[in-house]
């Protein structure tokens, strides 16, 4: 295969990532902003603690559930505006994303394994445990956080800057 066609599917490849990456934060900016807004579908699914926090302090509860949103939705949508080069300073954002894509794989990696193990009964908490929750951050919450992470990192690699070897000098080339 030629340089540029390497080089052609290998951007391409890195423009799903980064807009799968972003789909996936996207959907987990949205629910946010909708408990922000007091919705409670799936809301169980994080934790009984949230479920009451929203009922004790709507206020309070959405607009932290609104700060996360918003978070969220930035650390989707910057990496594809970085990618389509609109983004000042593009290195110190690149190493922000090199930062998140792997912290938010970590994350949702962790939270897998600890929910998977205390729903399999390897890992038994004391005072028991929300099975809602842990369901919710098992299968779905951290899944995402996982494929999101690794589509964003898959992306920054992809992506990253290649060094070039210049050819050697004409006088060490063999004839």
């Amino acid at each position: 295969m030629r340089e540029d066609t390497r080089t052609r599917h290998s951007r391409s490849a890195a423009r799903m990532l980064v807009l799968a990456a972003a789909a996936i934060g996207v959907v987990h900016a949205a629910f946010s902003a909708y408990w922000a807004l007091g919705g409670t579908w799936l809301l169980s699914t994080i934790g009984a603690i949230a479920v009451e926090f929203s009922r004790r302090e709507p206020l309070e509860s959405g607009l932290l559930l609104g700060g996360v949103a918003l978070v969220k939705l930035l650390a989707a949508l910057i990496p594809v505006v970085l990618d389509a080069q609109r983004m000042p300073w593009p290195r110190v954002w690149r190493a922000i994303c090199w930062v998140g894509g792997p912290g938010i794989v970590l994350y949702g990696l962790v939270n897998i394994v600890a929910s998977g193990a205390v729903l399999l009964g390897i890992l038994i908490p004391e005072g028991g445990y929300d099975r809602d929750a842990m369901i919710g951050h098992a299968l779905l919450w951290d899944p995402l956080f996982l494929i999101w992470g690794l589509a964003l990192t898959g992306w920054l690699w992809l992506t990253r800057p290649v060094a070039r070897t210049a050819p050697p000098p004409a006088e060490g080339r063999v004839k």
